[in-house]
């Protein structure tokens, strides 16, 4: 019983430490939008992380300006340029295609290609191997060799 106490009595500070947001909206279509939004973008120190899923302080203060930003009325674009304004395109799970942002794009594809192109060298290779024949000497040794080892 006492082990039980002393268990539940390092548990408190993880309690306590955890903060869940709530926030009062005025109808259920912000609070869509809101939960929305805090899935596309993602938690600038977490990386892997959107928004809703991401437990670091500045995550904390970005869904609390969306909040503000929703209540306010201001549209998801409008929120969206805000985020990308002050954090960068990498605030974005899906950036748009701009000159920054094309080796994101276009960098698996190019990739893809090179990898395709060694394994078709490498295949191509193979082929052209020639193939050692031998001549009437040798087969006559090994023939020997193996009856040999026969008997």
């Amino acid at each position: 019983m006492r082990a039980l106490g002393m268990f539940l009595l390092f548990l408190v500070p993880l309690v306590v430490n955890a903060r869940v947001d709530v926030y009062p909206f005025q109808n259920p279509a912000q609070e869509a939008r809101y939960k929305k939004l805090i899935e596309e973008l993602r938690c600038l120190v977490c990386q892997n992380q959107n928004l809703a899923d991401s437990n670091a302080e500045l995550a904390q203060d970005m869904r609390r300006v969306t909040y503000e930003m929703v209540s306010r009325g201001e549209s998801d674009e409008q929120i969206i340029a805000y985020m990308v304004q002050r954090y960068g395109d990498f605030v974005l799970y899906r950036p748009p295609f701009q000159a920054t942002t094309a080796l994101l794009w276009i960098g698996p594809f190019i990739i893809l290609a090179i990898a395709v192109l060694v394994l078709l060298m490498f295949i191509r290779q193979r082929g052209r191997a020639q193939v050692l024949s031998l001549d009437q000497d040798a087969r006559e040794r090994a023939r020997r060799l193996l009856e040999d080892k026969e008997t």
